[in-house]
């Protein structure tokens, strides 16, 4: 189980289904809430830069990197990052991981080419409405389906995919078990689930479908997960 820090204009926030206009503020002070996953045992943080995404640059670096310096654990950033400078200089403040969205779909190219330079840390994020790729913050539609991208993206060497179901993402309604199942299924790369999940028992079946790691986010800031009970659960499974 993987814990999200979605920030907006410096701030952790959650939106409704990827709607800027329907935003929960959770915490000013993101540094403290990623301290306090790590100390709960999280051995990976998921930090989204949402103004970047929206703005394609990012926008919370300064941010993002001081997370990264007061943690020990891989910091996994997402968000803006659309050119090889970008990569570049997530890496250099810190980053563990980064992850490409919107440029996995327009620039072939970079997407290659960050993989062949940083071998294993690249992830693409596959972030679906009604099974069509949405990029830009979740508010551009692509044309492209979300088999077809996975399909494209793993032949060009990208090693991890995270899928988000933008229906059920911040929507506590769980998460789309089936069609990841059916992913992990047709894909040969690990697969990260994200949107819906509510419960230690969606952890549970998202493990049992084959998925890696689940991305959590308004669950455990509300408090309908305790981090270290789902990652006691998650690793019996």
């Amino acid at each position: 189980m993987i814990p999200a820090i979605d920030l907006r204009g410096g701030r952790c926030v959650r939106l409704f289904q990827g709607d800027f206009a329907r935003e929960t503020q959770y915490s000013g002070d993101p540094v403290a809430v990623a301290c306090r996953w790590q100390g709960l045992g999280a051995r990976l943080i998921h930090v989204v830069d949402l103004d970047g995404a929206r703005l394609g640059v990012p926008a919370n670096s300064g941010s993002i990197a001081a997370i990264c310096r007061a943690t020990t654990v891989p910091i996994e950033v997402s968000g803006g990052i659309r050119t090889m400078d970008g990569v570049r200089d997530a890496f250099a403040y810190g980053a563990g991981r980064v992850q490409l969205g919107s440029a996995a779909v327009r620039d072939h190219a970079l997407l290659r080419d960050a993989c062949a330079a940083f071998p294993g840390r690249i992830v693409v994020s596959i972030d679906a409405r009604d099974g069509e790729v949405m990029t830009d913050g979740w508010l551009k539609a692509s044309g492209v389906r979300t088999l077809d991208l996975a399909r494209q993206v793993v032949a060009l060497g990208v090693p991890r995919l995270m899928v988000t179901d933008i229906a059920r993402d911040g929507a506590m309604s769980g998460p789309n078990v089936e069609a990841l199942a059916a992913l992990v299924r047709e894909l040969p790369v690990p697969i990260i689930a994200s949107g819906g999940v509510t419960s230690v028992e969606h952890l549970r079946a998202l493990a049992a479908a084959g998925c890696e790691g689940v991305i959590v986010g308004k669950a455990l800031y509300e408090g309908h997960i305790d981090l270290r009970d789902a990652l006691a659960a998650v690793a019996a499974c």
